[in-house]
């Protein structure tokens, strides 16, 4: 069946249908992940959004329960060139196209997703719609143009109560601004017995759990919306030992005085170039964000930028000056990407253990 994708400009790109039979209006962006679609479709951070892979084939290996990073997926709709028509793979449960179906989620395939990701890059992200007739064009048109899919939508993604992720040794409180499952098996892979929070969570509650650290999850939308969560993060990180992940490193910036804005057409992806400033190594990361730290607003009384990015110079991470506490923009946790990084977590668990040794022998 022929579908269209409509953008806000007034371009109209008309390919195959796949997934589910629904039209949909999102914020269109693309990833240059080679692999990793299940994941990149599972992703909290993807809420409201329309996805276009650049790699021209996607669904090859089909779909499983082992690679989902969220059970019910935000993402407004799929776009690729081609999807594979017979998939394979030993760990398959599922086709793609019928994982889209069931979850509601629309798909499209056959248009040239190279001029497409050309323009986003040219014009910066846009709004589509995906639909199956274009006969009211000028009504879908300005229905896009006043359109604000990712307001506030932390609140529509984020869990609605508390629940554990049990482990044996560590007390860390986690709070989800759209957690990806793979930063819990980290943490469940270093032995710390975990309690996720809402993100309204606020620093009287975390405290009262008496954790031994805090993680601030990833997540979609404007980190400025998130005032209150910079001030729970302003006061809590004078207590305990504090790491921040993608949204979690945005709002660390903000409880420390500095700036967001919103990047013309983002990053996203797994294969994004970082230097450690300090080291001068380079790792290579899976990245999913659209908003970063404004460096002109960074304290360098409270603030040391540790990582930036290769190919445009944006800060990848921060580490505060007083306070064990630090963050990054981009994923340690990879799902699916270099794990480079994951490092990262065993300097959030040497910080945690060093201040669990100094409570004990206080």
């Amino acid at each position: 069946m022929e579908r269209y994708l409509v953008l806000e400009d007034g371009s109209v790109y008309a390919g195959e249908a796949f997934g589910a039979d629904r039209s949909t209006l999102g914020e269109v962006v693309f990833t240059t992940g080679m692999t990793g679609y299940q994941e990149a479709i599972t992703d909290q951070s993807y809420a409201n959004q329309i996805l276009v892979f650049t790699n021209p084939l996607i669904g090859n290996y089909g779909v499983n329960l082992d690679d989902y990073e969220s059970l019910e997926p935000q993402i407004k709709g799929v776009i690729c060139h081609q999807v594979a028509r017979r998939p394979s793979n030993w760990r398959m449960q599922d086709t793609l196209p019928h994982f889209l179906s069931h979850r509601s989620i629309p798909g499209i395939q056959g248009i040239d997703t190279r001029e497409l990701v050309r323009k986003l890059r040219h014009h910066g992200t846009l709004r589509g719609a995906i639909v199956d007739s274009v006969a009211n064009l000028e009504d879908i048109v300005k229905k896009l143009q006043t359109a604000a899919p990712t307001a506030n939508i932390i609140s529509q993604v984020s869990t609605k109560s508390p629940y554990p992720n049990p482990g044996t040794k560590r007390n860390i409180v986690v709070i989800d601004f759209g957690i990806k499952h793979s930063i819990l098996r980290e943490l469940a892979e270093r032995e710390c017995n975990v309690i996720v929070l809402p993100y309204t969570a606020t620093a009287e509650e975390i405290l009262n759990l008496k954790p031994d650290g805090i993680l601030l999850s990833n997540g979609p939308g404007d980190p400025e919306e998130m005032t209150a969560a910079a001030k729970m993060v302003a006061e809590v990180e004078k207590h305990l030992p504090l790491f921040g992940i993608c949204m979690g490193h945005q709002i660390f910036a903000l409880a420390n005085g500095a700036k967001t804005y919103k990047m013309k057409f983002g990053h996203r992806g797994f294969n994004h170039p970082v230097r450690n400033i300090a080291t001068g190594e380079i790792d290579f990361t899976s990245q999913n964000h659209g908003y970063a730290v404004d460096p002109a607003s960074v304290d360098a009384e409270k603030l040391l930028v540790t990582h930036v990015e290769v190919n445009d110079g944006t800060v990848e991470g921060l580490r505060h000056k007083q306070y064990p506490a630090f963050s990054v923009q981009f994923h340690p946790d990879a799902a699916p990407g270099p794990h480079d990084a994951d490092s990262l977590f065993d300097d959030f668990i040497s910080m945690v253990d060093q201040q669990r040794g100094e409570r004990t022998n206080a």
